[in-house]
């Protein structure tokens, strides 16, 4: 079955989109963890060299990535794997329930990084081979 026009265009302009958006979410928790901007008083103190800092490392470096689109698919396959564990480190300990662990971003982010990976990196892609459509 052919999928109409509208959504072969649309598809990889979206999913474009999502990269875009994402990594300056993660750009934003990276650049707070490192650099202390935007403030988040949580982040006071931080040691660079702690799993923290090295968090913020993988989402500044992940997020300037996913930016632009190079390596896509990898890029979001390793951030999605570090937002499981952070997910699991961080949140799960406090209660079973995403809400009241506070771990919905962490396990949202694992889901659509992991889309990411496996969907590449739609439009204006740096990597331009990511986003060839596999209907």
């Amino acid at each position: 079955m052919d999928l109409p026009q509208i959504a072969v265009t649309w598809q990889p302009r979206i999913l474009g989109v999502l990269r875009i958006a994402t990594a300056l979410l993660l750009l934003q928790h990276g650049t707070a963890k490192l650099f202390g901007f935007p403030h988040v008083a949580m982040f006071d103190g931080m040691r660079f060299l702690s799993l923290l800092g090295f968090a913020g490392i993988l989402e500044f470096a992940g997020g300037i990535l996913l930016l632009f689109g190079i390596y896509t698919r990898p890029v979001a396959f390793v951030l999605s794997g570090e937002m499981a564990v952070a997910y699991f480190l961080a949140h799960a300990q406090k209660s079973f329930y995403p809400i009241l662990n506070q771990g919905e971003l962490a396990a949202l982010y694992c889901f659509v990084l992991l889309y990411l990976a496996a969907a590449g990196g739609g439009a204006w892609s740096v990597t331009r081979d990511e986003f060839t459509s596999s209907t």
